[in-house]
């Protein structure tokens, strides 16, 4: 087995979370998790008020297009999507079933412990039996189609930073 370059791996996990949170970001514009009434304090909002964040820190906004855009939301958002992708990225070198499926079994793991074990159990969502198919569905195939994203965006940053060293 080749040599893991751990900082290519942090950097092609960097990159891939990035590029992954604007994939789901759009796969949830295609089909909303939550219906409107429960998106009005959506998930990353009610955590802020569960930890304390400031009002002034979760409500901050920013604004493009004429419209209100979440600065903090996006911040969990998209900390959390570069998170996972950096720990896929580097864990796969090292233990490579977390890639099966091209990061499918990952994704439904990662949407399976947090939508329905630890945002629920901290009563940041609704129990699980609580939620709707709809909300489900959508972010169980997101969290496919963000790993699938980060899978291969990942590995070709990878491959291009490793193969400029051995040239």
């Amino acid at each position: 087995m080749a040599k893991t370059d751990l900082k290519a791996a942090v950097i092609a996990g960097t990159v891939a979370g990035i590029f992954s949170g604007f994939v789901k970001l759009g796969w949830e514009n295609v089909l909303p998790p939550r219906t409107p009434a429960r998106n009005a304090v959506n998930p990353p909002q009610h955590l802020m008020e569960q930890v304390g964040v400031p009002e002034k820190i979760r409500n901050a906004t920013y604004t493009y297009s004429e419209q209100k855009m979440p600065i903090a939301g996006f911040l969990i958002h998209f900390g959390f999507s570069t998170s996972f992708a950096i720990l896929y990225s580097v864990a796969g070198h090292y233990l490579p079933f977390i890639k099966a499926g091209k990061g499918s079994l990952f994704g439904l793991s990662i949407w399976s412990a947090f939508h329905l074990g630890v945002m629920p159990a901290m009563k940041t969502v609704p129990d699980a039996k609580d939620q709707p198919i709809e909300e489900h569905i959508s972010e169980a195939v997101g969290h496919v189609v963000w790993m699938h994203a980060n899978d291969f965006i990942s590995d070709s940053i990878y491959r291009n930073l490793t193969a400029k060293q051995h040239n």
